[in-house]
């Protein structure tokens, strides 16, 4: 039974010299986060730059993912839009394609009322059964899912959590309360790997992570460590990874982790536009982080990589 506690992995897309979907570094990758021991990985999200694929590399991962996560652990796809019948329509297909939940962002730059929202995610769980988590991310989408909104939709059985990435820990304290009071099985998920450990302080459930794209062990053994109650190992683990988690965003998502994973010798490739390469002064900025982390480079092997 899947309990949607702990790590799961926002993964990337690699692609390959001819900007290509890199079917067997998408391989290699799901294979490395499984073993890692994430709990979960998503697939056809922000960090995967779904906008940029079409259906038919869509429809790969999917088929990639669905075959190598099967029993092995949880397959979650991003499927929101901001449409209303084409995020039903591509939840639908996740459904139908043995995805064990759907991520989904409120909709992004038509920035519906609260009311909307709510009819949204509604409409959403009325067509399909599927689990839903809803991604809250008002710095991409520019406008914030209020916890009242949130508090209506809990009371929908199939919507079982939402990944928060508002940044306000005020909001995150309240939508805690609110999963505690009214639905405690409800999971309340991070989407920044820098408040990992407030958030699970606080009562949360785990992290939508982007940097475990690179350290998924790491990361799985910090969140373990605050599931435990260990919270003096995961203090000094959350400052040990910190460094990382503040390069991984450096510039626009997923482009500095695509950038680090290919200065350890993984698959990655560059982003697609209108994502570009990373900018000289950061990418140095980045490959100092990645080398001065002692735990990075026993994880992956990058001791001797040298990028120029």
């Amino acid at each position: 039974m899947i309990t949607y506690k702990g790590v799961f992995t926002a993964l990337i897309t690699p692609f390959d010299e001819n900007d290509q979907l890199d079917e067997e570094g998408l391989k290699i990758l799901i294979e490395r986060q499984i073993n890692g021991g994430v709990d979960g990985i998503v697939f056809l999200g922000t960090t995967g730059e779904s906008p940029t694929l079409d259906h038919e590399e869509q429809n790969r991962i999917i088929d990639i993912g669905k075959e190598l996560c099967k029993n092995r652990t949880a397959f979650l796809i991003g499927t929101g839009t901001y449409s209303t019948q084409m995020t039903i329509a591509n939840t639908i297909y996740a459904e139908e394609h043995g995805a064990d939940a759907a991520l989904i962002v409120t909709p992004y730059y038509n920035k519906p009322t609260q009311e909307g929202l709510y009819r949204h995610f509604k409409a959403i769980t009325e067509a399909s059964s599927l689990p839903i988590i809803i991604y809250n991310a008002p710095g991409r989408t520019g406008q914030n899912m209020q916890t009242d909104t949130l508090k209506r939709l809990m009371e929908i059985p199939s919507i079982i959590g939402v990944k928060e990435t508002s940044g306000n820990i005020s909001q995150i304290c309240d939508v805690i309360a609110a999963t505690k009071q009214n639905r405690p099985d409800f999971r309340v998920l991070s989407g920044d790997d820098d408040i990992t450990l407030p958030l699970m302080a606080l009562g949360g459930d785990g992290i939508i992570s982007v940097i475990s794209n690179l350290v998924p062990s790491e990361m799985a053994n910090f969140v373990q460590m605050i599931l435990s109650g260990d919270y003096i190992s995961a203090q000094k683990a959350h400052h040990r990874l910190l460094p990382l988690m503040r390069a991984a965003f450096y510039e626009t998502n997923p482009i500095p982790i695509k950038a680090a994973m290919a200065l350890c010798g993984l698959p990655s490739g560059n982003c697609r536009l209108p994502l570009c390469s990373m900018s000289k002064e950061n990418l140095l900025k980045l490959e100092m982080v990645v080398k001065n982390s002692t735990e990075i480079n026993h994880e992956t092997q990058i001791c001797s990589v040298n990028t120029h």
